[in-house]
């Protein structure tokens, strides 16, 4: 069986990509010129990642606008894709001088400025979701909930959500607001478990809400890491792969993701069109349960209870 290529986030809301492609390491190697984004982004489409996620912050504020240059350069059609950014993270840069030390703002005129900051960016009139990127401990909760409704209602953001937030963090949002948070990005990986446990997913599941899932290989470090979980989570990720025919462990990294039950939304992070290629394989890739509990039990290193 495989999985949907799309998924509503909410019932009725937003529909994204099952796998998001992430633009935050846009910059990592140096500039690309348009027309390498452009290519970039036609093989993202190609593969069925036609959700693509930044952030106001990512590349030192420059990434929107680097992808926006190739944006314009694609020649798809805008309504085939949608843009997700966030915002809210302040960070100390030579880009925002201003800037003394890195902050949270959740402030109206900061979410507003950002937003249309972003649209300017990418080329776009509007955003298809935009995201609280950090819980802000000065949050007024009436007072964001305000701005973003403002930005829903003048057409300029289709949907809003968070990310990185507590249950409790993402009720207090909502209560304010009379549109629905349409997901929490959340930090969920083979090496970083504790979603499972903490109340994140089951409130997901309680909400009917779809979670995007960032670093969903650990950071790199499911295949750098020398840690003996490192080890032992490889070794079952090499087996299960062997059982399914992936023939790649972090394909079956990321099908581990797709196979819980709060419809997960995984952003993949790598600029590698192979990589790409071989992590939207993933989407064919079902594991049954006693492969998925083998992950899970290298991942903490004992049986569950």
């Amino acid at each position: 069986m495989a999985y949907a290529r799309q998924i509503e986030l909410v019932a009725g809301g937003p529909v994204v990509s099952r796998l998001v492609f992430g633009a935050w390491r846009l910059l990592d190697d140096g500039r690309p010129t348009p027309e390498d984004v452009a290519r970039l982004i036609g093989t993202a489409v190609d593969l069925g990642l036609t959700s693509i996620d930044h952030a106001d912050i990512y590349g030192n504020y420059e990434v929107e606008e680097a992808f926006g240059a190739g944006l314009a350069r694609w020649g798809g059609r805008r309504e085939d894709i949608q843009l997700i950014s966030k915002c809210d993270i302040m960070l100390k840069s030579a880009n925002r001088p201003a800037n003394r030390l890195k902050f949270y703002d959740t402030s109206a005129a900061h979410i507003t400025a950002s937003a249309e900051r972003s649209l300017k960016n990418l080329g776009t009139d509007y955003l298809d979701l935009l995201l609280i990127h950090r819980p802000d401990p000065l949050m007024d909760a009436e007072e964001t909930a305000a701005a973003l409704e403002k930005l829903v209602t003048a057409g300029k953001v289709r949907a809003i959500g968070v990310s990185n937030f507590t249950p409790s963090q993402f009720d207090l949002l909502a209560s304010r607001l009379t549109i629905p948070l349409v997901t929490n990005q959340i930090e969920h990986s083979v090496l970083e478990t504790s979603a499972l446990t903490d109340g994140r997913l089951d409130h997901a599941q309680r909400l009917r809400y779809a979670p995007m899932i960032w670093s969903p290989l650990g950071g790199g470090s499911l295949f750098a890491g020398d840690g003996n979980r490192e080890h032992r989570v490889r070794a079952a990720l090499t087996q299960v792969a062997a059982e399914t025919g992936a023939n790649d462990i972090s394909t079956v990294a990321i099908a581990w993701l797709l196979r819980h039950p709060a419809r997960l939304v995984p952003v993949l992070g790598t600029m590698k069109p192979t990589r790409l290629a071989t992590l939207a394989r993933a989407l064919d890739v079902e594991l049954d349960r006693q492969q998925w509990f083998s992950v899970l039990e290298a991942s903490e290193g004992r049986a569950v209870p």
